[in-house]
């Protein structure tokens, strides 16, 4: 089985429509239609039984009877690509769902779109911070809209043509959708009027390590219940957490993670900033650039040929990194994030902490700023403009190598 899973309103039924009508035909059904999802609660076995050729179930977190009868039809008949679901909810963070499928499933995660996917381009940025070279500068697009812009209008493509307030009034409108629908059908319980404050709260919060005790004592939840509801708001694709990279793989587990809301644009908006506030106010425009670079490079990860996995770095005497990436060869590079127009050697203090842990391991270091030419600080270390992020270009044979070990651009 396929199991395309993401936020809502991300493309996922879309996206599994466009595959049983084109490339791979199969019948396409929605358990958010309620006659479907009578019948599947009503017998799963019996409604598998009797659906004939490769099939598309949508929703299908709203049926958790259906995964052991799914189960049972795969270890019958172990032929690819007979089923092909979709879920707004992470089912490997459900016992009940995932123990019923290991082995038997590709989990693949579809992120909003991605700001090449929006201006057309693909988007080369992850597999060139693991080449030899940089290319010299991001190839411009003359009428973009503006970084601030961007981080506003995030990436959900229903609203993505939506004038400001009308764009307000949507994300509004989803939060309340998720929260009243999707999380009280995972958690089958009521009087969870505390998540929306709650998200607002991470929101403020977004791109920091995350402190449960401090958010525990700010909403007067208790630190077993707050849990809880975070694990639930990640189930549902709300939260995303970046764990913290150390040489000690064991100390990775233990360290505290970084909490990200699953779009810039919804996290600008439970902040209350539009584009204009982030323009004037650079402490607010800082984490939200954090969010929007970490959900960007994430987006890209899961289609570059590298794979990066993701972290954060932090140490004791406080040098940081924001994203530490790390492919399956162990190089490392890492990336910080400047919301202001200058780069200064001293940008570079916590990448320079990171390859001294990293030692041979480091492959490359950038700092993103809101400037706009590709400056090299030294071996392996760079100041790149933002735009870089979707911009970079990419020749036939892949990304086009200008500039070489940090060498004048």
């Amino acid at each position: 089985m396929v199991l395309i899973h993401g936020a809502r309103q991300t493309g996922k039924s879309t996206l599994a429509q466009q595959v049983a009508s084109g490339a791979h035909p199969a019948r396409y059904l929605t358990f958010d239609d309620a006659t479907v999802l009578a019948a599947a609660r009503n017998d799963p076995a019996g409604f598998l039984a009797g659906q004939e050729g490769p099939l598309v179930l949508d929703e299908v977190q709203r049926v958790p009877e259906l995964f052991l009868a799914l189960k049972a039809q795969v270890d019958r008949d172990r032929t690819p690509g007979r089923y092909l679901l979709t879920g707004s909810a992470n089912v490997l963070l459900l016992p009940r769902l995932s123990e019923s499928l290991a082995g038997r499933m590709e989990v693949l995660t579809l992120w909003s779109l991605s700001q090449g996917e929006i201006d057309g381009r693909r988007e080369p940025f992850v597999d060139a911070l693991f080449a030899e070279a940089l290319p010299a500068r991001p190839e411009g697009s003359p009428g973009a809209p503006g970084l601030e812009a961007r981080v506003v209008r995030g990436g959900f493509p229903e609203a993505l043509d939506f004038p400001e307030d009308r764009r307000k009034a949507w994300l509004g409108s989803y939060l309340t959708t998720i929260l009243q629908r999707d999380v009280r059908d995972l958690a089958q319980i009521e009087g969870l009027t505390i998540l929306p404050r709650l998200l607002s709260l991470i929101a403020a919060r977004s791109a920091t390590l995350l402190n449960a005790a401090e958010l525990s004592r700010t909403t007067a939840i208790p630190q077993s219940t707050l849990k809880r509801y975070l694990t639930l708001l990640e189930a549902t694709h709300l939260l995303h957490f970046l764990p913290s990279w150390s040489t000690n793989l064991g100390k990775r587990l233990v360290r505290a993670p970084k909490v990200f809301l699953n779009d810039s644009g919804l996290a600008a908006y439970l902040v209350g900033a539009d584009r204009e506030r982030l323009r004037r106010d650079r402490d607010t425009l800082g984490p939200l650039l954090e969010s929007f670079v970490f959900q960007e490079v994430s987006k890209q990860a899961g289609w570059s040929r590298t794979r990066p996995r993701l972290f954060h770095f932090r140490t004791h005497a406080g040098a940081e990194v924001d994203l530490v990436l790390e492919d399956a060869r162990g190089r490392i590079v890492g990336i910080e994030v400047k919301a202001g127009a200058t780069v200064v050697a001293a940008d570079f203090r916590g990448l320079d902490a990171l390859a001294e842990a990293a030692g041979r391991k480091f492959h490359r270091g950038v700092v993103l700023y809101t400037g706009v030419e590709s400056v090299p600080f030294g071996t392996r270390r760079f100041a790149l403009p933002f735009r870089a992020l979707w911009e970079m270009p990419e020749g036939r044979k892949g990304v086009r190598t200008l500039v070489r070990r940090g060498k004048g651009a």
